[in-house]
């Protein structure tokens, strides 16, 4: 079936992967601990190209942050994000004070938008309600509202804070669903589900039975994204209405569309 990007009423977004960079604003926070390495250490920037530490930093940090969210669904992102710091660190037996830790854990609100992101957010404003499902906490997502994301405006946060868990836990499909319904009398075929992330989204959304999702693939830098899995590897587990390299060309589409009718 054609996408119709009409038939929706809805937008549930991720923030970060989606609106967000989260590959850059991580690689750039984790950077200055491979250099504290030994310039002998096989992860030391020195000896490799940046597009091989960057695979490396995001590679560890996904791994971590798994773990961690599955073994304590309810502990509140900034400690998720300590606790990779830490555990990064002592895998590369690099000795670190608890406050560079936690400022890490704090970094999320400076986390760059990508270029298209606020004006796309205002075009896709006039057609739909937009809501977050995040799986991130409230404070931090209120300090990328302020920051980064200064101008978008939301009908609705739901983050992991507020359910208890984190994506791609099906209970966070089923606030979205359910609160959608209380909230602006959308139902579930209604929602257009919006996200870079197929591990995260795009997997649990089919799962869940949700209408066909659509895909921002995003390359930041022009490299294949590596924080959400690969569209190679969940072959068959997910269900894509339709593929974008940007929010900006989706709005594009949704634009056109809707001038049309």
């Amino acid at each position: 079936m054609a996408f119709d990007p009409t038939s929706y009423k809805l937008l549930s977004f991720d923030i970060y992967g989606t609106l967000i960079d989260w590959e850059t604003g991580i690689y750039t926070s984790l950077l200055p601990l491979l250099t504290r390495l030994p310039v002998s250490s096989p992860h030391h920037p020195h000896n490799h190209d940046l597009t091989h530490t960057r695979n490396f930093i995001l590679t560890e940090y996904t791994k971590f942050e798994q773990s961690i969210q599955k073994a304590e669904p309810t502990l509140v992102y900034p400690l998720v994000l300590t606790k990779i710091y830490t555990q990064l660190a002592a895998s590369l037996s690099i000795p670190i004070s608890s406050e560079e830790a936690t400022a890490f854990g704090s970094s999320i609100g400076d986390w760059p938008a990508f270029p298209d992101t606020v004006a796309a957010m205002r075009k896709l404003s006039k057609h739909y309600k937009l809501v977050v499902l995040s799986n991130v906490d409230k404070a931090s997502f209120s300090r990328t509202l302020s920051g980064p994301l200064a101008g978008v405006k939301f009908d609705g946060i739901y983050t992991a804070e507020d359910i208890g868990s984190y994506k791609p836990d099906l209970k966070n499909f089923a606030y979205l669903v359910e609160h959608a319904e209380t909230d602006f009398r959308v139902k579930k075929e209604q929602i257009m589900k919006v996200a870079q992330s197929l591990y995260h989204d795009h997997v649990p959304a089919k799962k869940f039975g949700l209408r066909p999702s659509v895909w921002i693939e995003r390359k930041p830098g022009g490299e294949e994204a590596l924080m959400g899995s690969r569209l190679r590897d969940v072959e068959g587990q997910v269900d894509l209405a339709a593929t974008f390299g940007s929010l900006g060309d989706l709005a594009e589409i949704v634009e056109k569309a809707f001038e049309e009718v």
